[in-house]
């Protein structure tokens, strides 16, 4: 069995409370939140509000728990009893040694509420499951890009041991019943399952909502709450597209990406990393597990990633546009062994597009 993995973030959590009194950290459940809260703070009270005692206790009297500790307190799931966050408000503004780490597995439901009440008080961070980096630096041993795609990048499956299908099996069981009645009230919860795995099938291509809609019975009003569910429960999140200095007509839809190529692959019914290989959507599993890898890298800086795609209606398209500001880097993703002339098709045409400066064009294969 590995030891625990150290998290990149943590470096990102300890710099940001020289100027924050609150830091808020958020990402999908089991992305390893708690442990690394565990392991940066564990002179603090810590307290999960999904311990039904717990929240029975913010709720009837909040200040017994913001006030432990001489108010050095972690609140982990503290979307749970978001009117803590007034009190926090009030304490850190009279009391600037109040330290708070709160954390949270659903975003724009913990945000929103963060975002109202502690604005211009709390640095949010965004922790993801494990980056390649990461298990590289680690006592884990080498993988191949096949095996990272159909593990994913869950800490349990490397710091426990467990095999990825089980795993994915139970996390899916857990997400049903946990997080999306929570987040939603969902009549049909085994059509609603049917609907990820298609999503799953749609994996590194471009949103269509009428498709999606049609695939499964159901209308767009529809898909686009569900969307909207998996995107909160970061299950799933959106590519846009990038349409400035460019003067062809351009592709307006985002492209659906999961959050860990492991999930997708169980989705999908993958059993083991020799089944993709001759899977028919190979190449967009291999894309979206690199595009996950550069948002991760952003992420662990604590920066949001200026990540986008282009497509035009000639057929030109690039898969990932880093928009550096003054620039921007495009890089070709190719699920090919053998590089060839023609991944370079597309970065030869951007190159010749005026008023737009590149930076490393770069193919990943």
């Amino acid at each position: 069995m590995s030891s625990i993995i150290p998290r990149q973030l943590a470096s990102v959590v300890r710099e940001r409370l020289k100027s924050y009194q609150v830091v808020t950290i958020t990402g999908p459940r089991q992305s390893g939140k708690t442990t690394l809260l565990r392991e940066l703070f564990p002179d603090f009270s810590y307290f999960t509000l999904e311990n039904l005692e717990n929240r029975a206790l913010a709720q009837q009297d909040p200040l017994a728990i913001l006030r432990s500790n001489n108010y050095k307190v972690v609140l982990d799931e503290v979307q749970r009893v978001p009117e803590l966050l007034s009190y926090i408000q009030g304490i850190v503004d009279e009391n600037r040694e109040a330290v708070y780490i709160l954390s949270g597995s659903h975003n724009m439901l913990m945000l929103e509420s963060v975002s109202q009440t502690l604005a211009g008080r709390t640095s949010i961070l965004y922790l993801q499951p494990l980056s390649l980096e990461e298990l590289d630096s680690s006592a884990n041993p080498r993988y191949t890009a096949d095996e990272l795609i159909f593990q994913g990048g869950y800490p349990r499956i490397y710091d426990r041991g467990l095999p990825a299908t089980v795993f994915y099996e139970d996390y899916l069981a857990t997400y049903v019943d946990r997080d999306v009645r929570q987040i939603r009230n969902i009549g049909n919860l085994s059509l609603f399952q049917r609907f990820v795995t298609l999503c799953a099938s749609f994996s590194g291509q471009m949103l269509n909502v009428t498709t999606l809609a049609k695939s499964i019975g159901v209308d767009r009003r529809t898909v686009n709450t569900w969307l909207s569910v998996l995107e909160t429960s970061f299950l799933i999140y959106f590519l846009p597209p990038y349409f400035r200095s460019f003067k062809k007509r351009v592709v307006k839809s985002p492209k659906l990406y999961f959050r860990d190529t492991g999930l997708a692959c169980s989705l999908l019914g993958l059993r083991d990393p020799q089944a993709l290989r001759n899977f028919y959507n190979y190449g967009s599993l291999f894309e979206n597990f690199i595009v996950n890898e550069i948002s991760k890298g952003f992420y662990n800086r604590g920066q949001k990633p200026p990540i986008y795609y282009y497509r035009d209606s000639n057929q030109h398209e690039i898969d990932v546009l880093l928009n550096l500001g003054d620039r921007i880097r495009p890089i070709e993703i190719k699920a090919g062994t053998t590089i060839s002339t023609s991944y370079f098709k597309n970065l030869n045409w951007l190159s010749a597009q005026s008023g737009v400066p590149l930076d490393q064009p770069t193919v990943i294969y």
